[in-house]
This record gives C-alpha cells, structure tokens and sequence, in this order.
C-alpha cells in the first residue's frame, strides 16, 4: 500500500484482517517478518516508537495511555523526548489546541476530563511533533457526534497543510464523508483501493469480507 501527502486514507478490514499490526510496525511496536516499509525514499524500520516519533510518524490510540493524577501539561511532557519549560510547553498546547479546535486547559487534571478531552490530549500530544503521518485508531468510538464533527475538522485542516492521515474505522459512513482513500485489508493482504465516496457502506463491506452481503427479507 501507499499513502500520498496531505491525504486521509481509510484502512480497512475485518477484526483480525491486519490493521492493527500493520500500524504497529509503522509505529514500531511490531517487527516486520519480511517486506519493506519506504518513508520519504529511505528505507524506513524503526525500532521503537521514539523512533517512529523522531521520523515523523505519530499514533493516537483507541485506549489512551493518560495519568488521572496528573494535569494535561504533565501528561503531554510524559510524552516527549525533551520537554520544554513547562510555561512554554503551556503556551504551545493552547496555541495548537485553538488552531484545530480542539482547545485545551494545560492545567486540567486529566482525571476530570470527558473521553473527548481526553483524546484531544492525545491528539495534541501528537501534533506537538509536528509529525508527517497521524494515525488515528477508532478514534470516534469514545466521542459524541459533536466531539466527532469537531475531530474531522481538525483532521482536514491537517491534511490541508500536508499531513497524512491514517485513519482506521468500522463506521464506513464515517469513512465515506471524511476520507479520499481507501486500503481494504484480508487476512493480512491488501485486497483493494478506492475512493470510498464513489461506493455504498454495503460496497466497502462486501469488499472487506469478500463476499455478498444478503439482506435477510422482512416477513409480515
């Protein structure tokens, strides 16, 4: 598979058809057994997620890994190789967190926080690494259909400025509004592409098991 600059690609698959593993070896909490990953034309095998972090390659997963003890500022320094002052580290999470719309109080105790809020930590975690691919697990199962409208936005006007996008979901109506792409995943091969506008939910999902989907008919 392949993913271009600047677009949201939909991975797609049934639960055991490779998803996950697939972007673990991205984010280099797997090891390939064989094959070959090229990231901006070098042979790209990161080791470990710092790795993958210094490459430019950021992951927000469907389970957060937050401290409820600690604020939001605490929690986003957790995660960086070199934080700065934690004054400066305040500023930059309020500055990225109104650039997207996803607005944040550095101050916050994460234990107080809505699974909305929480993700958006996540969320602003990453982008403070400015990274050249986002992945994003699941990422609408915690959120409300408003918290979900604001997070697409905040993705297109990532891609808009040249980040790729990432993006794993079973919600194929989802899929078909926000994404330009789409790699279909079957017992760990991809199976198929497309524009996931151009195809009906029942396409995609007859393109994911390999089979027709039968409606059973309705009795009276």
């Amino acid at each position: 598979m392949s993913l271009e600059e600047g677009e949201i690609c939909a991975l797609l698959g049934e639960n055991g058809s490779g998803k996950s593993t697939l972007v673990k070896m991205m984010y280099g909490l797997v090891k390939p057994d064989e094959g070959e990953m090229i990231f901006q034309s070098k042979t790209y095998s990161p080791s470990n997620p710092n790795e993958a972090r210094l490459a430019g390659i950021a992951m927000v997963f469907q389970h957060f890994s937050l401290f409820d003890a600690l604020t939001v500022a605490e929690n986003i320094a957790l995660g960086m190789v070199d934080p700065p002052p934690f004054n400066k580290l305040s500023r930059e999470i309020e500055e990225k967190g109104k650039a997207y719309g996803l607005s944040l109080n550095p101050d916050s105790m994460v234990g107080t926080l809505s699974a909305g809020e929480r993700q958006r930590v996540e969320i602003i975690r990453c982008l403070l690494q400015n990274p050249k691919i986002l992945i994003m697990d699941e990422p609408t199962s915690v959120l409300t259909p408003q918290e979900a409208n604001v997070l697409f936005e905040a993705l297109r006007n990532l891609a808009a400025e040249g980040t790729t996008i990432l993006y794993i979901s079973h919600k194929l109506e989802e899929i078909k509004n926000l994404c330009s792409t789409a790699t279909i995943l079957r017992a760990g091969k991809v199976v198929a592409t497309c524009n996931p506008e151009e195809k009906s939910a029942r396409q995609l999902a007859e393109m994911m098991v390999g089979t027709s989907i039968v409606t059973p008919k309705r009795t009276e």
